[in-house]
């Protein structure tokens, strides 16, 4: 039921027929049956971060930043409404096997709406970069997916499809390895301006129905057990009435880790006085003893499992629901198939080209495919992934669409990081095979990069270093030779970069032919990769993190103060700038202006602004592009160093097409944050920027062209 009195006031009418013992259990994430009122058990742990995962075969959609990088809000919300489909399909069947296990019910932990502030932090790929306006886009856009709660050709929804959770509130972007034990101190502009807008954007926007705490410390309040996070900001501020879950096993880190309490009892309570409403962990056993003890009241208890079962009301668990009937087969269907392939093809960012790409098969007579992400599965998946039917690893995907007429050749070149690929051969193995493709080859197509085993979550899948976070912005050492000797071989080279963050591309960008980011594509993401190497499309996607040239000067890991990160606050030029992406066409903005052309740059403070652009492509390919707007307030001291992303959408322009395009600039965007975490409108003087990239000299000098500056003035 969507109407959430009436679920609330259901779930209260349950949870009276239940004993203290009951209620206390039913706030564990493995919720356990209650035969004599008719309640199945429950298991509030699932994940979608780009499909359903880890509960058996899904649809596989690439890691959540190379879904970003397509800044594509519409494919995005269908795709989450996809897997919600395919989610309830699975429920569905697990539900008439009494399966209730871990990863097979309705709720939902993704998105992570984390803020990528570091391309060191190992689990920034799960995120959709470093800006807030377009995490808050793009989470908005999943969570209405995952839930249903967008009206269908005018079709109203009367159950929520699945539950989402946005995570993992607040402040949280590692280090992996002290998460635990760390405290993430921020001041009140970079919370309210950064680390915030994409949690309150879900919540608003979004109806939310669970967010999620995370592991740390923040400004000394563990944020499962935060009064300021929980209580003062979430359910006061912003309104949220849906329920707050803990991180794995976050609230015993309470008392074993940061020191804040002294036994699980006093951890328990402080987690649920704050408004935790389910702990994934085993610290809520331990809320009888606590209430024995007089920490926590009953009626503390009720609250939260009436919260609890709100949820379940509206997923209808205890209804027969119009998602009763999502039949098996959707699982994995042809259409769920081809979005992942749109969005795998939208969200790849064409760094550089010097003209080899595309690759034309009629010049061609051996292609030579090298490196240890060339025909590696796991480089496809990134973390949280579920099993695929199928799996077209960048060398298969280049091997179907080469076809009989094309030669492959094909080394691995390396392993991923190790110093040899067989233990008792010499220091890199693969080498000699490896030029010897390369030099028997026409052109060369490098697949380099990283895999979860390289970047991920602490202690997720035995890391190889750095409990999951990288220690710098290198490949490593085994694939920085392999590029070095095949791109010495005097071959046109292609470097294929499998990764979910910002690698050090600076030998790269000065010696191969071309560059294409990959990210970690989906299961089948090596067809779709093919598909822009070939030509069969033009690239498009848009960097949705800045690529630093290295780490000189850049700020500690462990400090949370946005100077000198992302591209907001940067102080030295990027390799690669947030917004950057070629095509194979040649899109620029010829016109922008405010689309009542009776105002004449005036703007006034408590509207949307409404902008017209004329976009051109002069290119002879058919192509994507996406249209990006930033502003700066002129006037204030407490804007962001360079102009920030306001708005933006993607347009499909034929060869040789021009187009008029409309753009909506929220009125938010003419705000500021000051110190003390204030947002208001400083000053009347505002440039507003249209264009493909950001305006910025960086991106100037790789697209050869400059964004349309519009001048706003307040009235």
């Amino acid at each position: 039921m969507k109407d959430r009195k009436r679920a609330e006031e259901a779930a209260k009418k349950l949870v009276a027929q239940m004993s203290l013992e009951e209620k206390a259990s039913q706030l564990r994430y493995d919720s356990p049956a209650i035969p004599r009122l008719g309640i199945p058990a429950y298991n509030w742990w699932n994940e979608a971060l780009h499909g359903v995962a880890r509960a058996g075969v899904a649809t596989s959609f690439p890691q959540a930043i190379g879904m970003a990088a397509a800044f594509d809000e519409k494919l995005l919300r269908t795709i989450g409404d996809a897997v919600a489909t395919e989610g309830r399909a699975k429920y569905n069947e697990y539900a008439k096997h009494n399966d209730r296990d871990i990863y097979k019910g309705l709720t939902f932990w993704s998105p992570n709406v984390n803020i990528f502030r570091d391309p060191r932090w190992g689990r920034g790929h799960e995120t959709y970069g470093e800006d807030p306006y377009l995490t808050s886009r793009l989470g908005v856009a999943y969570v209405e997916g995952l839930q249903g709660t967008e009206e269908t050709e005018g079709e109203k929804k009367e159950y929520l499809k699945t539950a989402a959770c946005a995570k993992h509130f607040a402040v949280h972007s590692g280090p992996e390895g002290v998460r635990h034990e760390f405290n993430a101190v921020a001041g009140k502009k970079d919370m309210y301006e950064t680390y915030l807008p994409a949690f309150e954007a879900c919540v608003k926007e979004g109806n939310v129905e669970a967010v999620m705490g995370a592991y740390n410390r923040t400004n000394g309040e563990p944020c499962c057990g935060s009064n300021t996070l929980i209580r003062e900001i979430l359910r006061g501020e912003w309104g949220f009435r849906g329920h707050f879950v803990s991180d794995c096993w976050a609230i015993k880190d309470f008392h074993e880790h940061h020191c804040v309490t002294k036994t699980p009892e006093e951890s328990a309570a402080m987690a649920l006085k704050a408004g935790c409403d389910v702990n994934c962990g085993v610290t809520y056993l331990h809320l009888l003893k606590a209430h024995a003890q007089g920490l926590v009241t009953e009626e503390e208890i009720t609250q939260a499992a009436e919260r609890l079962f709100t949820t379940r009301y509206l997923l209808g668990c205890f209804d027969r629901n119009e998602y009763d009937d999502i039949p098996y087969e959707v699982v994995e269907c042809r259409e769920h198939l081809e979005l992942a392939q749109k969005i795998a093809r939208e969200g790849m960012v064409l760094l550089k080209n010097d003209g080899t790409l595309p690759l034309k098969k009629d010049r061609l007579k051996t292609i030579g495919v090298i490196g240890p992400n060339a025909d590696s599965r796991r480089a496809l998946v990134g973390n949280y992934h579920g099993t695929s039917s199928r799996y077209i690893t960048m060398l298969e995907g280049i091997q179907d669409a080469a076809g009989e007429e094309v030669r492959v050749l094909y080394s691995e070149g390396c392993h991923l990081y190790k110093d040899r690929v067989e233990g008792l051969a010499w220091r890199q193995d693969r080498i000699s095979e490896a030029l010897t493709v390369a030099e028997h080859s026409d052109v060369v197509v490098l697949c380099l990069g990283l895999d979860e085993t390289l970047e991920g979550e602490e202690g997720d899948t035995g890391n190889n270093y750095a409990s999951g976070d990288k220690v710098d912005l290198q490949l490593p050492e085994s694939q920085r030779e392999l590029l070095e000797a095949v791109a010495g071989c005097g071959r046109p080279v292609v470097l294929c970069v499998l990764a979910g963050s910002a690698v050090d591309l600076s030998f790269a960008d000065e010696h191969v032919n071309a560059i294409l980011q990959v990210w970690y594509p989906g299961a089948r993401g090596g067809k779709a990769a093919a598909d822009i190497l070939f030509g069969t499309c033009s690239p498009s996607g848009k960097l949705p993190v800045t690529f630093y040239r290295d780490l000189d000067g850049f700020p500690a890991f462990e400090d949370y103060s946005m100077k000198g990160r992302t591209y907001r606050y940067l102080e030295k030029a990027p390799l690669y700038p947030f917004g950057y992406g070629l095509t194979y066409g040649r899109v620029a903005v010829k016109s922008a202006s405010l689309a009542d052309a009776s105002v004449s740059g005036r703007a006034e403070a408590d509207r949307d602004i409404a902008v017209k652009a004329v976009l051109e492509n002069a290119g002879e390919y058919d192509t994507d592009e996406v249209l990006q707007a930033y502003i700066h307030a002129e006037d204030s001291a407490f804007a962001p160093l360079h102009p920030s992303l306001c708005a933006f959408a993607r347009v499909s322009l034929k060869a040789g097409e021009t187009r008029e395009v409309s753009l909506t600039v929220p009125a938010s965007a003419l705000t500021i944050v000051d110190e003390e975490g204030r947002r208001y409108v400083d000053g009347k003087r505002f440039s507003l920027y249209v264009g493909t990239s950001q305006p910025d000299d960086r991106s100037a000098a790789l697209t050869g062209m400059r964004p349309v500056k519009i001048e706003l003035t307040l009235e």
